[in-house]
C-alpha cells in the first residue's frame, strides 16, 4: 500500500514539475509546439460540444414540430406559432430572472469585451446560460442564429480549460481564439472560415503563434463535427457564376443595398437597446416573445434561424415581393430579440436576411432585364455574404464562408466586390461600428483595442520577469551581506513581515560595502543604505506585460514580484518585473 502511495506522489509531482515547466514556457508568445497541442484538445472539446448542443436543439425541435424538421414552424398553427415564442420567453425571463446574476450580454460580444478587458476569462454561468438559453429561444421560434452560441460555447470551452489548468493569461487568449475558430468550423463545416473570423474579428492577431493552434482546433473541431453530424453542407447550392460582365453594375447595387440595409440593422439594434436597457430583463424578454409571436403568426418564415427558407431562396423559390418582405420582417425580428438580450447568434440572421434580399433584387431584375440571364441565387448568395461582412464587419470571414458554403471559385470576384461595397457604405457612409461592439455600447460596455496593448497582451510575465535575485530581510549582519552577493544577484529583495517590500541592485549593496566605513559594520539596513530601491507590488505568474504595466501605471508599485501558490497558503516568488523590461519587450 505505502509502495502505491508513493507512487502516487511521485506521478504528482512528476505532473506538477511538467505543468509548471509548459506555465513557464507558455508565456512566451513563440510558444509554437505546447500552444499546438492545446489547440487540438480545444477543438476536440469544443467540437464534442457543439455536437451535443446541436442534438439538443434538432431533437427537441423535431419532437415539437412534429417530425418536419429542425425551423419547420410554417407546419404549426397560428395559435401555436403564438404560443411557441410567449412560452419561451417565460421559460428564459426565469432562467435570466434567478441564475443571471446580470450577466445579460452573451454570444460574441461577450467574448470580445473580456479578451479586451478581462484577458478572455469566461464563466461557468456564461457556459449554462448560453448553451440552454439559446436551446430555448431555438426552440421556441426567437428569430436568433445557433452560430454566435457555437462562438461562445467554443470560446467558453477554450477559456475555462486555461483557467482550469492555471495558464498564463495569454495562452488563456489563444485558447479563446482556438474555441471560436472550433465554433464557426463546427458550426458549418468551414474551418477556413472558423480560422479567418477568430483571427480578424476576437484577436486580431495574424501572427505565426496564433495561427497554427487555431488551425488546428479548427481542423479537429470540424473532425468531431463530421463524425457525428456528417458533412452535407448547410446549404443545398447549384454551380452559378454570372452570366456576363453586364452584371457588374447590378453587383455594386447590390452591396449598395446590403450596406445600407446593415446599417439600417445596426441602428435599429442601438435603438431598441437603447430604450430597453432601463427595463428589467424579464420585461425584455416578455417584449421581445411577444413581438416574434405576432410576426410569427403572420409570417412564420421569421421564426427560427430560417435555412430551409435561404435553401428555397438560393434555388430561385418565392416571389420578389415576398422576398423583400421577410428580409424586412427579419431584421425586425432579429433586431428586436438581439437588443433585447435574447440569447443567440446574429451570423445565421445576416444570411437569411442578406439572401431574401439578394434573391428579391434577382427576381426583380430578371423582370426589368430579361436578356442578361440573371440567376436569384446567385445573388442570394452574394447577399448572404454581403450582410454578414458588413453587419459583423467581417469582410474576410465573409468571403471565407461564402467560398466554402459554396465550393464555387467563380463565386470569388464578384464576391469581393459586392462585400467591399457592402462594408465600406455600412462604415463609411453610415458611419456604423459591427453589431457585436453596437451590442457591447448599447448595454454601457466599451470596447477598445490598441495596437501597444494588444502586443503586450501576447506575452506572459514569465517570459521576461528577471530571475536573478536574492532576497533578505531588511536587516542583515556583514557575514550575511557577503553571502547574499555569493551569486551577484541583479536584485535584492527586501521582505518585511515576510512579505517583499522593496527590491535594491545587488551592486548598490556591492559599492556600500567596498566604500570606507567611519565606523565597524556590525548591522546593515537595506532600506537605509545609498541606492535607488523600487517598491514591490505583487502579480500573479498567469498575468500578461498588458495587466503588468496597468499594476504599474495604477501606482500599485515601481516594480511587480511574480508569484504563484505553490502549495496552501505558500506563496513562491519567480521573477522581478520593472518598467524598463516591460517597455524593452515592446519595442524588440
Amino acid at each position: 500500500m505505502s509502495e502505491q502511495v508513493n507512487l502516487s506522489r511521485k506521478m504528482h509531482d512528476w505532473f506538477s514539475r511538467q505543468m509548471e515547466s509548459t506555465r513557464l514556457h507558455l508565456a512566451r508568445p513563440d510558444a509554437l509546439i505546447q500552444l499546438a497541442v492545446m489547440g487540438l484538445i480545444t477543438g476536440l472539446l469544443a467540437g464534442a460540444v457543439i455536437v451535443c448542443f446541436r442534438y439538443l436543439i434538432e431533437a427537441a425541435q423535431n419532437f415539437a414540430l412534429r417530425g418536419n424538421g429542425p425551423d419547420a414552424f410554417e407546419s404549426l398553427t397560428p395559435w401555436m406559432r403564438f404560443v411557441f415564442p410567449l412560452a419561451g420567453a417565460i421559460a428564459l425571463a426565469v432562467m435570466f430572472r434567478w441564475f443571471a446574476k446580470g450577466l445579460y450580454v452573451l454570444g460574441v460580444a461577450r467574448v470580445l469585451e473580456r479578451m479586451a478587458y478581462h484577458q478572455g476569462h469566461l464563466t461557468l454561468r456564461g457556459f449554462v446560460l448560453q448553451f440552454f438559453g439559446v436551446a430555448i429561444a431555438l426552440i421556441s421560434g426567437h428569430s436568433v442564429g445557433r452560430e454566435g452560441a457555437h462562438i461562445f460555447l467554443g470560446a467558453c470551452t477554450g477559456s475555462l480549460l486555461g483557467q482550469k489548468l492555471e495558464l498564463p493569461n495569454n495562452a488563456v487568449r489563444t485558447l479563446v481564439g482556438c474555441g471560436t475558430a472550433a465554433g464557426i468550423a463546427a458550426s458549418f463545416n468551414t474551418p477556413l472560415a472558423g480560422v479567418i473570423f477568430s483571427l480578424e474579428v476576437i484577436m486580431m492577431d495574424y501572427q505565426l503563434a496564433s495561427f497554427i493552434p487555431v488551425i488546428l482546433s479548427a481542423v479537429t473541431a470540424t473532425v468531431v463535427s463530421n463524425a457525428f453530424l456528417g458533412n452535407a453542407a448547410v446549404f443545398s447550392v447549384p454551380i452559378m457564376e454570372l452570366g456576363s460582365l453586364k452584371e457588374i453594375p447590378l453587383v455594386v447595387i447590390l452591396g449598395l443595398l446590403s450596406g445600407t440595409l446593415a446599417a439600417g440593422f445596426i441602428i435599429m439594434v442601438k435603438k431598441i437597446a437603447g430604450k430597453g436597457k432601463v427595463w428589467p430583463i424579464e420585461w425584455q424578454m416578455m417584449a421581445a416573445g411577444i413581438s416574434i409571436a405576432l410576426l410569427g403568426m403572420w409570417l412564420p418564415e421569421v421564426m427560427g434561424i430560417g435555412y430551409d427558407t435561404i435553401n428555397i431562396a438560393l434555388i430561385g423559390g418565392y416571389s420578389a415581393g415576398l422576398l423583400l418582405l421577410m428580409a424586412a420582417a427579419k431584421l425586425v425580428a432579429t433586431s428586436i430579440c438581439s437588443a433585447l438580450n435574447v440569447p443567440g447568434g446574429m451570423i445565421g440572421p445576416s444570411f437569411f436576411i442578406g439572401a431574401t434580399l439578394g434573391a428579391g433584387f434577382g427576381h426583380l431584375m430578371i423582370a426589368w432585364l430579361p436578356d442578361i440571364g440573371i440567376q436569384p441565387g446567385l445573388y442570394a448568395m452574394l447577399g448572404m455574404s454581403a450582410m454578414m461582412g458588413a453587419s459583423l464587419q467581417a469582410p474576410l470571414a465573409a468571403l471565407t464562408a461564402l467560398l466554402e458554403l459554396t465550393d464555387n471559385p467563380q463565386i470569388i470576384m464578384p464576391g469581393m466586390l459586392v462585400v467591399v461595397i457592402a462594408g465600406l457604405t455600412a462604415s463609411e457612409l453610415f458611419g456604423q461600428e459591427s453589431l457585436f461592439i453596437t451590442m457591447l455600447k448599447a448595454k454601457g460596455l466599451d470596447y477598445k483595442q490598441h495596437p501597444v496593448l494588444a502586443a503586450l497582451r501576447r506575452v506572459g510575465v514569465a517570459s521576461i520577469m528577471n530571475k536573478d535575485f536574492m532576497r533578505s530581510m531588511r536587516n542583515i549582519s556583514l557575514e550575511q551581506a557577503h553571502k547574499l552577493l555569493e551569486s551577484k544577484p541583479k536584485w535584492i529583495v527586501i521582505t518585511e513581515d515576510k512579505k517583499p517590500k522593496a527590491i535594491l541592485p545587488g551592486i548598490a549593496l556591492a559599492g556600500f560595502l567596498e566604500a570606507e566605513q567611519e565606523e565597524p559594520l556590525e548591522e546593515i539596513d537595506l532600506m537605509a543604505i545609498p541606492g535607488k530601491r523600487l517598491e514591490l507590488a505583487p502579480i500573479h505568474l498567469h498575468e500578461t506585460l498588458q495587466e503588468a504595466l496597468e499594476k504599474l501605471n495604477k501606482g500599485e508599485g515601481e516594480a511587480l514580484y511574480v508569484q504563484r501558490m505553490s502549495a496552501p497558503g505558500i506563496w513562491r516568488i519567480y521573477g522581478i518585473l520593472t518598467r524598463e523590461q516591460i517597455e524593452s519587450s515592446y519595442q524588440l
